[in-house]
């Protein structure tokens, strides 16, 4: 059994542009599916966020018309119910990235909040980087790819090819207009190559050791090739 280290956001709400907050948190389908999936296989997920607080859940992330219809939405909240290892996260800032086998951070808004500032978690992504520990993002979790910078200012991720949350995805969503900025453009401004799929369709990015998905739909797919690597 190998360890896996879930980094989460600890923010439940984004600054939008007008100085005003919107709820949010981790997208719960981007957590869930994963964790069943890595779980299912024998493997041990520890859960990490900033200061060791509880992870917050985006609460329209468990709306029936974000997960096909209530059944699947009954389905999603159960199984968040059941995953204990949320409720008793450790400190990002003790992680010690040799204890674990890969790091997969999910997304919701959350991360655009914290974890693209976060010095830990940048700290924590370029030395998996270096030491070629699996690293699987998805979504709006590229966010932190930004905090990875080198002393310099540039980015440990300038050069690779990745998915994330689109611009497109992120008009039709509603957001793109009231967000301070768009994580396809800041990943492109940071040098990062975003390679972009059709919006809310599954669409895996591999590049080197790093695996990225575009959306929630993008879960499963990254979470099997995450599978493959350990």
């Amino acid at each position: 059994m190998s360890k896996i280290l879930f980094v989460l956001t600890g923010a439940d709400r984004l600054t939008l542009a007008d100085g005003s907050t919107h709820p949010t948190g981790f997208w719960a389908e981007e957590a869930v599916v994963p964790y069943e999936a890595f779980t299912a296989a024998g493997h041990e997920v520890v859960v990490a966020t900033p200061g060791g607080v509880v992870p917050p859940v985006d609460r329209g992330s468990l709306a029936p018309a974000m997960n096909g219809g209530q059944e699947n939405a009954d389905r999603i909240a159960k199984a968040l119910e059941s995953f204990e290892e949320l409720r008793r996260p450790v400190r990002l800032e003790d992680v010690r990235l040799d204890e674990y086998a890969a790091v997969f951070y999910p997304g919701g808004h959350g991360p655009m909040e914290d974890l693209a500032v976060n010095a830990d978690s940048g700290r924590l992504l370029t030395e998996a980087l270096t030491a070629g520990t699996p690293l699987a993002v998805v979504c709006h979790g590229p966010a932190a790819l930004l905090a990875a910078e080198r002393a310099d200012g540039t980015n440990v991720f300038a050069g690779y090819e990745v998915a994330a949350f689109t611009n497109a995805e992120e008009i039709q969503g509603g957001l793109a207009g009231k967000v301070r900025w768009l994580l396809e453009d800041r990943l492109t401004q940071a040098g990062v190559r975003v390679r972009a799929g059709e919006p809310w369709a599954p669409h895996v990015v591999v590049d080197r050791g790093l695996i990225t998905g575009q959306n929630p739909a993008s879960s499963a797919p990254l979470a099997e090739e995450l599978l493959k690597r350990l």
